[in-house]
């Protein structure tokens, strides 16, 4: 694996000393985010049973409501991959939003980002909001890796200013963004040396020692205990101090997210500007190890929501709309098997007159019991002991409002998680109910999308920030519609002079859009490719868009002509703003389409408008034009014919000033 490196390399050294009160500052912040949030952690441990409760009473039935409307939610979301493409602010960006968009493809699987997926949707849907770090970036020039590192925080152990809406706010105004927010993360001493932002006195142990094992409050240990009882495993927790593991003994520390005002020689704040900071604590943050100052004027860190409240954090997760349902389904199922086991195993009074011998009640077969019937008959002896029945048409009637309850709150019905219902529904009904799942599906997706832009641009920052001119060089393996194809790209190559920008769309409304667009345009494509003077290619060329068909694939099927080949080379030289002449030969409505792709150079706009005038010269003085089979053999590649003496054919030359005076 190559380097990693974080988005901001430190400049000096520096120690704990140049931040004072930044520490003081650190503590107050997290007892702040932790007496806030805490009860919400404590909440979410018990959901975790709920999810997945393995230390279950063994006699009990557990309920899976939960575990189907997440699985039902989550599936489809994830399922429906959300499609980036890059769009140039500028003209002539075409070819490195090009680049991008296949840089994107290749680094999804470099990445890993598939897995990453995974993780965020279901921190998204379980806890409300899912966090994802950008922070780190790959880069290894040996093995021509270079891709950002994108990690997973676990909501469990995240805090954050009680006061913000979102990790950064609105865009512009960074209304609602978090001041302050920060986890725990456990490290080695190999870690802390590898860290380029840890104090060097850390880093050789002068000072106060970093305590080994884990602390008594750790917030970190706390979420290991719940996913251990939750899965019926072991406790890890150490309250020791000692090095008992050698080179893989770990210290806590915690990561926090801030901003610093520097601070005088007199312990006042200074007239500079608060700094954006990253900095490491240990020993129960008693201990300043270590800071970032950041550059950027935002957090490298993206938050995704499933279903967000307007104004609020917490916004609304899956257990919020279900947990009560699965609680009460459970009691019901339990109650319902208990009657069963009664009706089974009943309750008897019997004579003690009659039946003397207590243990003669235990069953048997063929067994004879002695009773005395002088008096009564011997089938008054016992008796079943009469009791309450459960009512059963309201057990079950409870039992389905809440499974319907569940169903309507997040969008899964039966038929969504693969069941079929208990009612027959004629086709038009399941149609207009599978069109409304989806719409409330799309909906999420959409708010999936915010996340997921702010991923790539974060994305392409790295990029930006790492990739080297005239150095590096990424090298992506395309997968082709005839085999594999290796591109090479320098930064010039993808790097745009205004960052670009990127359209997030679902994959399923994109096959839909697509799906409407093919079926509303092939049938007025087929009435204009019946007009001689349509652009037949382009039509035939956008069809096969619509139909799926890759580039190359269509290059194949319709080979580029010789005009639009040489306008694309001439595109490189108007884009240069070098003087490329135009040719009467040329076909001048293809040079036209091909052109428009070019930068806005004062080349490039005369090119243009000298065409624009030989298609005016051609109308009305069509004499100094080819005849069409002279053009039609120029595009065929072949020659044209040499114009006999005395014949009204003209020779082929560049069209001159003279021939547009006056036009």
């Amino acid at each position: 694996m190559g380097k990693s490196e974080s988005s901001n390399q430190e400049e000096e050294v520096r120690t704990a000393k140049d931040y004072p009160g930044l520490l003081e500052q650190v503590k107050e912040e997290y007892d702040q985010a932790w007496k806030h949030q805490q009860p919400k952690k404590k909440q979410w441990e018990v959901r975790l049973k709920l999810y997945n409760n393995q230390k279950r009473d063994t006699k009990a039935v557990g309920d899976v409501t939960l575990f189907t409307t997440m699985q039902t939610v989550f599936a489809s979301l994830y399922d429906d991959r959300l499609m980036v493409a890059a769009g140039g602010r500028e003209e002539g960006d075409d070819q490195q939003t090009e680049n991008i968009d296949a840089m994107a493809e290749f680094d999804y699987e470099e990445m890993q980002k598939d897995q990453i997926d995974y993780d965020w949707d279901f921190d998204a849907a379980f806890f409300g909001r899912g966090i994802l770090s950008m922070e780190e970036f790959i880069r290894n020039p040996d093995e021509l890796q270079f891709y950002p590192l994108p990690e997973i925080i676990d909501p469990f152990i995240f805090l954050r200013d009680p006061d913000a809406k979102s990790i950064n706010g609105r865009k512009d105004s960074k209304k609602g963004a978090a001041r302050f927010m920060g986890y725990p993360i456990k490290v080695t001493r190999m870690d802390l040396k590898k860290n380029p932002h840890i104090f060097d006195s850390v880093k050789k142990g002068e000072g106060t020692a970093l305590n080994y094992g884990t602390p008594t409050f750790s917030l970190l240990q706390d979420a290991i205990d719940a996913r251990n009882e939750a899965q019926n495993r072991g406790g890890t927790r150490q309250f020791d101090n000692e090095n008992k593991l050698g080179a893989n003994s770990q210290h806590e520390a915690l990561i926090w997210y801030t901003f610093y005002q520097p601070l005088g020689e007199d312990g006042k704040p200074t007239d500079e500007d608060p700094i954006r900071l990253k900095c490491w604590t240990a020993n129960e943050r008693n201990e300043l190890i270590g800071v970032q100052e950041l550059k950027e004027d935002y957090w490298k860190l993206v938050d995704r929501p499933l279903y967000p409240t307007a104004h609020d954090w917490d916004g609304v997760s899956i257990p919020d709309l279900v947990e009560d349902k699965q609680r009460a389904r459970a009691v019901v199922l339990n109650l319902v098997l208990q009657a069963m086991k009664s009706d089974v195993y009943p309750m008897y009074i019997y004579d003690t007159n009659k039946v003397t011998n207590k243990k003669d009640l235990k069953i048997g077969f063929n067994k004879f019991i002695s009773a005395d019937g002088k008096n009564e008959p011997i089938g008054n002896a016992i008796q079943p002991l009469i009791k309450a029945r459960p009512n059963m048409p309201l057990i079950d009637f409870v039992y389905t409002t809440l499974d319907i309850s569940a169903q309507k709150a997040t969008a899964t019905p039966d038929i969504q998680q693969g069941i079929q219902s208990e009612k027959n529904r004629p086709l038009g009904e399941t149609n207009i109910l599978k069109s409304g799942v989806d719409t409330r599906y799309s909906l999420a997706a959409k708010v999936f999308g915010w996340s997921e832009k702010v991923f790539w641009q974060f994305w392409y920052k790295g990029y930006y920030d790492y990739f080297s001119d005239d150095i590096d060089e990424k090298v992506l393996r395309l997968k082709g519609a005839f085999g594999a194809k290796w591109r090479k790209l320098d930064k010039k190559d993808f790097i745009t002079h205004i960052s670009p920008d990127f359209q997030i769309e679902s994959r399923a409304v994109n096959r839909a859009k697509e799906l409407e667009e093919r079926q509303s345009l092939t049938g007025y494509f087929t009435l204009v490719l019946a007009d001689p003077t349509a652009n037949r290619r382009y039509a035939m060329r956008k069809l096969g868009k619509f139909y799926g068909m890759k580039k190359d694939e269509l290059d194949r099927l319709l080979p580029p002509t010789i005009d639009e080949r040489v306008a694309e080379e001439e595109n490189d030289k108007l884009n240069e703003d070098e003087f490329v002449g135009v040719l009467r030969e040329d076909d001048h409505n293809i040079h036209l389409e091909v052109h428009s792709t070019a930068k806005d150079t004062p080349s490039a706009k005369a090119h243009i408008e000298t065409h624009k005038k030989a298609l005016m010269i051609k109308k009305t003085n069509p004499e100094f034009f080819p005849q069409d089979q002279g053009a039609t053999d120029f595009q065929d590649g072949k020659p044209t014919p040499t114009p006999t003496p005395g014949s009204n054919q003209p020779i082929n030359r560049p069209i001159t000033p003279s021939m547009t005076s006056g036009m």
